[in-house]
């Protein structure tokens, strides 16, 4: 398993991630593309911590991961509070948050 390959998976994985977030319109689907993004990066960041010799890439890969447990976390959480007052998940028609 060389470079190329971690490269491009991770390309890949990433740009499986950028179509779903762009593409769809419910917001659980794009959390999920998200985290998928996110995901792409950490294999990035550890297959080549992995080649470099370093650990440097696993810990920030691991902190990457909590900052997006916990995004999830609040995002999951405005999500469920927009569904239960409009009864509707659609992006395009959801302006609750607005001023």
């Amino acid at each position: 398993m060389g470079n190329e390959f971690v490269l491009i998976i991770s390309a890949s994985i990433f740009c499986i991630g950028a179509t779903g977030f762009l593409i769809r319109k419910n917001p659980l689907v794009m959390f999920m593309s998200l985290e998928l993004m996110l995901n792409a990066v950490n294999f990035l960041l550890v297959g080549y911590s992995h080649f470099l010799k370093s650990l440097d890439g696993q810990i920030f890969a691991l902190i990457v991961m909590t900052v997006a447990a916990a995004e999830v976390v609040v995002g999951l959480g405005i999500i469920l509070t927009i569904f239960r007052t409009r009864h509707e998940l659609n992006v395009d028609e959801i302006d609750a948050l607005k001023g």
